[in-house]
């Protein structure tokens, strides 16, 4: 998108400059160091600045790409709304020191982040800025006069993607084995993750047929591509022939195997069969740009919901499953696509049993 001036793009600042900031804070009198640091955005005003916090970088992370274009789509027709994209890398012990030195300007009357891990670190800096603001979606806090969070069902977008990867492990497709064994690779465990995301992708797979097994490893990082290529070839070895995959970057290296040796991929949160057609055979997609759309209009207006956690899914629109690309249509036999679609619109229309287990 073309930059107009108002939405800007950086990067992490130097760790000596974070350093001398706090030494600064500290030295300061309390109340002149915490009070009034931030704008606290009322019911009737007329202007929105947003920052776009991204724990992680932007590029190669379809979610955060999403975050950030949401923002500036939203900012680009509004003369009264201004974004700036930060990019705070991928050392998550970092995060919560960049965010206190960038809420202490009191230049942004909104924070705005996509991870499951920042509702708390908002919360601790919102105790030093507390008329600071703060949304992140693919989240989940309640409580906070300051933090509303947007949290998609992503249980039931792996229920489906599971049930998909079922449908082609048990099938007579040219890659697919007679073990019955499916895999998930994941950059790093978190709750969501190992209660949610994992779990329904095994009850979704077993849906299709009750005796599938499922092989789960962990990256350690979200930019590793060679060790997720190496624990990709291990599982194929063992019997999986379909992978799923929560690996930011490094899931290029699970594409790059399954392509050399055979197999198959299913992918949460946006469209990927560009990427390696015959190889990604399903997309589920989390409506990220539309929500923070949403969300943003909502809080120009002043009618954000502090304090809230919304869960949204596939039947409030906002995850769903990309049926209509030739990745899609052209790869899977018609009777797979036909098993599929059905369950997609039985899930839309509620008639799937299942059970979201608590965070």
């Amino acid at each position: 998108m073309k930059n107009n001036g108002k939405n800007k793009r950086v990067a992490p600042p130097h760790p000596a400059a974070c350093a001398a900031l706090a030494v600064f804070l500290f030295l300061l009198p309390l109340e002149t160091a915490y009070s009034g640091a931030s704008r606290e955005k009322q019911a009737g005003t007329d202007s929105l600045s947003v920052l776009v916090y991204i724990t992680g970088m932007t590029a190669g992370s379809p979610t955060y790409e999403l975050l950030a274009e949401g923002a500036e789509n939203f900012a680009a027709s509004r003369d009264n709304v201004t974004v700036k994209v930060y990019e705070a890398g991928f050392n998550q012990a970092e995060w919560e020191e960049q965010l206190t030195s960038l809420v202490a300007s009191g230049e942004y009357d909104l924070v705005l982040g996509s991870n499951p891990s920042l509702p708390e670190i908002c919360a601790n800096v919102g105790k030093k800025f507390p008329n600071q603001k703060f949304i992140i979606t693919d989240a989940e806090y309640a409580g906070s006069p300051q933090i509303s969070t947007y949290l998609y069902n992503q249980y039931e977008q792996s229920l489906f993607l599971g049930y998909l990867a079922g449908l082609i492990t048990t099938s007579n497709m040219p890659h697919a084995n007679a073990s019955k064994k499916i895999g998930f690779i994941a950059a790093q465990e978190y709750p969501l993750l190992n209660k949610h995301i994992v779990p329904a992708f095994l009850v979704g797979a077993r849906m299709a047929d009750p005796a599938i097994e499922l092989d789960f490893r962990v990256i350690g990082n979200w930019f590793d591509a060679s060790k997720a290529a190496d624990l990709a070839r291990s599982m194929i070895e063992s019997g999986v022939d379909v992978f799923a995959s929560i690996a930011g970057g490094a899931a290029q290296g699970m594409i790059r195997t399954a392509e050399e040796r055979g197999a198959y991929a299913v992918f949460h949160n946006t469209n990927e069969y560009k990427t390696a057609p015959g190889v990604i055979v399903g997309c589920g997609v989390i409506e990220q740009k539309k929500l923070v759309e949403e969300i943003l209009a909502d809080a120009l207006e002043g009618k954000t919901a502090w304090g809230t956690a919304k869960t949204v899914g596939v039947r409030d629109g906002y995850v769903g499953f990309v049926s209509g690309d030739p990745g899609y249509t052209a790869y899977l036999p018609l009777g797979i696509r036909e098993k599929f679609d059905a369950f997609m619109a039985d899930m839309k229309a509620g008639r799937v049993a299942y059970t979201v287990p608590p965070l």
